[in-house]
């Protein structure tokens, strides 16, 4: 017997697109892009250094670029403006950031796919509200999304993992956990408080930092992309 769907929630990072390879490139970007604009030092020492500030001061941080010019040899920069060494990262990155974010082809597809069925459409995802809406409206996927169902986790006032940011996504929604089905990739901060709340969880284990991790609990589904879904969809949920 098919079970009941309602409404199926999507992560963003790592799930709709590829945000650690995106992430690196644009990182080698801006180093070499320093490093024409001056920065004397070994490419791999001065990536090596970028990923300590971002291990060091998150993602979010709005000066890794600064700090990674403090944190080398005073003589990496001698007889160049730091500003210009900092704009030419920032400028790079940014760059690539416009030419690589793509979503992937098959996720595409089925969020195609999905907009012409009777479901909600959402999304649920952690981080800088105006950064993880930007890469919604780059990624071209607004046009398949419900716009009641898109939560943003500084918007709700709850972040992953507590399990209290999925309960209100569904009193909002007035929705039954158990006829809805979120997507994403981190098996402590997607599936675990999921699985508490009582969802149906889908982890996509395709690539990404957190695709060889393992939370206290399983997910209902395993799939390596989008056309593995929507035959999980159709099969087990009779989305057809």
């Amino acid at each position: 017997m098919s079970k009941l769907l309602d409404a199926i929630f999507f992560d963003i990072d790592d799930t709709l697109f590829s945000t650690t390879l995106f992430a690196e490139q644009a990182r080698r970007s801006a180093i070499d892009a320093m490093l024409r604009a001056g920065l004397r030092a070994d490419h791999d020492s001065a990536l090596r250094e970028l990923d300590e500030v971002l291990a060091e001061f998150s993602s979010n941080y709005s000066g890794h670029f600064d700090k990674v010019v403090d944190r080398l040899p005073a003589e990496a920069s001698a007889g160049v403006n730091k500003a210009v060494i900092v704009a030419s990262g920032v400028v790079a990155y940014h760059d690539t950031k416009w030419r690589e974010l793509k979503v992937h082809d098959d996720a595409y597809q089925v969020l195609q796919w999905l907009a012409t069925k009777n479901l909600v459409r959402g999304i649920i995802s952690a981080g800088i509200t105006i950064k993880q809406a930007e890469k919604l409206v780059r990624l071209k996927l607004l046009e398949f999304l419900s716009p009641q169902a898109i939560f943003f986790t500084d918007q709700v006032g709850f972040s992953k993992p507590n399990p209290k940011l999925y309960r209100r996504v569904l009193q909002r929604m007035s929705l039954d956990p158990s006829r809805c089905l979120y997507v994403g990739d981190n098996p402590t901060h997607d599936i675990d408080p999921c699985n508490q709340e009582g969802w149906n969880t889908v982890r996509v284990r395709r690539s990404g930092r957190y695709a060889n991790e393992n939370g206290r609990t399983k997910a209902h589904f395993e799939v390596r992309d989008f056309f593995e879904l929507q035959q999980i969809l159709r099969e087990q949920f009779d989305i057809l």
